[in-house]
């Protein structure tokens, strides 16, 4: 599998780009072409980050801006990492948490923006890109150039559902933006490799759970990329009705270019609705399911729409991450670090006011008055290959102290050169029946 940084390099140059401003989140994006080619970025700017790697950083020099909330887990790992980075730049957005799904251009466009535009002003200037609007696919990466000027490129931004548009007129009144998509980039490569992970494994025995049968109208809710719309397309081979629903317009259009790549689009509904108010009439489902997305909203308006898009008699079945459980850090660590390492809540996203991702699924089931509902936690092991796994080692890392944190880097290289590293993250499932 071809490397994040090359793909991106290969992409670049073929649009003849020798230096970039560069914006995006995720480090899993950035971090592999800063490493491999810092001299190609004249600046780099990340948005409300929810870990920082000052290591990777530090390199770049004031060539690193950093916009970030002042609210939550992420703004504190955030700060701790910006005072080991002194010629990084900062801007903070008050009473801002800046949640992995939250729609920072949307929500405070009017402070990003410019904060974009001053650092900019002030880095080494660069000459327009001189690229006509376009679009198209290199290496695997989706790129739409739009405007003119100096060349800014746009990475995903996880999980926010206007991802950068709400900033592109702003932005390309001054700038040749190139703003990237596809399979290999952002929180959709991080959703199509949790499909080829230990997580289907669970989702295969939550979908045999769910008793399908032949003629059986299947809603899924918060589809994301498709993978589990996908994987149920291939288990019914037609005979079942598929309706993917995501608030997500942008996940909803590389979902429908994964089903299209692998022949099911034409067996799979997929369209926009907000979990919270679902476009679908009532009873329409016998079987609706959400994996991972009751964390991101009111949990118990979500479940309350999933169970009024049920039949009578139908089955409801939901999958939430664990915040409550310990992770399993499979390292040769001591007693206090492992514990400090492994307790609830270090790995994994945020939360937000109403959601869910503890062991109160169950209850909320009940509560809704679902029937002979089966509850069971389970445990998802995460395996150096997988992108998840440095993210989970820098939530980790964050908290450590340097002491620690020189501790941890080298119990994971040992296991690491004996293939015995992973985090195992906890998961609460429940499947109910809708009276009647």
């Amino acid at each position: 599998m071809t490397a994040v940084e090359a793909r991106l390099a290969a992409l670049f140059d073929h649009l003849s780009l020798a230096r970039v401003h560069l914006a995006g989140r995720a480090s899993i994006d950035w971090l592999g072409f800063a490493s491999a080619h810092p001299e190609r970025i004249a600046s780099l700017m990340l948005l409300c980050p929810q870990v920082l790697e000052p290591a990777a950083l530090l390199p770049l020099g004031a060539r690193v801006l950093v916009v970030a909330g002042d609210e939550g887990r992420g703004a504190a790992r955030v700060r701790a990492a910006l005072r080991l980075l002194p010629e990084a730049t900062a801007r903070i957005l008050p009473g801002y948490t800046g949640l992995s799904w939250s729609d920072l251009a949307g929500d405070r466009g009017d402070a990003i923006g410019p904060a974009i535009e001053d650092f900019i002003d002030r880095a080494d200037p660069l000459p327009a890109a001189g690229l006509p609007a376009q679009e198209g696919e290199v290496a695997g990466i989706s790129y739409r150039v739009r405007g003119a000027g100096p060349p800014l490129v746009l990475l995903p931004l996880e999980l926010s559902p206007g991802q950068w548009e709400p900033l592109i007129p702003f932005l390309t009144a001054r700038y040749c933006t190139v703003t990237l998509g596809g399979a290999e980039l952002g929180a959709i490569a991080n959703l199509e490799e949790r499909g080829r992970s230990a997580y289907m494994d669970v989702v295969r025995g939550f979908l045999d759970k769910l008793a399908i049968k032949p003629g059986d109208t299947v809603v899924e809710v918060g589809c994301g990329s498709g993978v589990i719309m996908r994987e149920l397309a291939r288990r019914t081979a037609g005979a079942n009705r598929l309706i993917g629903r995501d608030m997500n317009p942008y996940f909803l259009h590389e979902a429908r270019q994964l089903a299209r790549r692998e022949g099911v689009d034409r067996l799979i509904e997929l369209g926009e609705g907000d979990a919270h108010a679902l476009p679908l009439p009532d009873a329409t489902a016998d079987v609706a399911l959400s994996s991972t997305v009751f964390e991101e909203g009111d949990a118990d308006l979500m479940l309350a729409e999933l169970v009024r898009v049920t039949k009578p008699g139908g089955r409801v079945g939901v999958i939430v991450r664990a915040v409550d459980m310990p992770c399993w850090v499979n390292l040769p660590l001591g007693p206090a670090l492992k514990a400090k390492a492994e307790a609830p809540g270090v790995i994994g996203g945020g939360v937000s006011p109403g959601g869910c991702a503890d062991a109160s699924l169950y209850r909320r089931f009940h509560v809704a008055g679902l029937r002979g509902v089966d509850y069971y936690p389970q445990l998802v092991a995460v395996k150096p290959w997988q992108r998840r796994l440095a993210r989970y080692q820098e939530q980790v890392l964050a908290i450590l102290t340097e002491v620690e944190a020189t501790a941890w880097r080298a119990a994971a290289a040992r296991a690491e050169a004996d293939g015995t590293f992973f985090i195992a993250q906890g998961l609460h499932c429940a499947i109910g029946t809708k009276p009647g």
